[in-house]
């Protein structure tokens, strides 16, 4: 359920509330009786950790090596050859 806030006009206090997307705005301070509107907030969502930028795809770990690309079919060509 999202987290909506109102400012009074009347006192200027702000209220929290959760509330669903289809109910109803608040109107009345719970404070002086106030008319109350909706104003818009800071989002609290955070994207932490690995994945989330530019710089963490593609790219390898620190202290990995990177894979050799050999194939099946290189390998046995190879060691046909060596058998000659």
């Amino acid at each position: 359920m999202p987290v909506y806030e109102y400012q009074c006009s009347g006192c200027g206090h702000i209220e929290e509330v959760f509330q669903k997307i289809s109910e109803s705005p608040l109107e009345v301070c719970p404070r002086c009786n106030g008319k109350l509107k909706k104003i818009v907030s800071q989002s609290t969502f955070h994207l932490k950790g690995s994945g989330w930028y530019v710089t963490d795809y593609g790219g390898t770990k620190a202290g990995s090596k990177p894979k050799e690309k050999t194939s099946a079919k290189s390998e046995k060509s190879a060691s046909k050859s060596d058998s000659k």
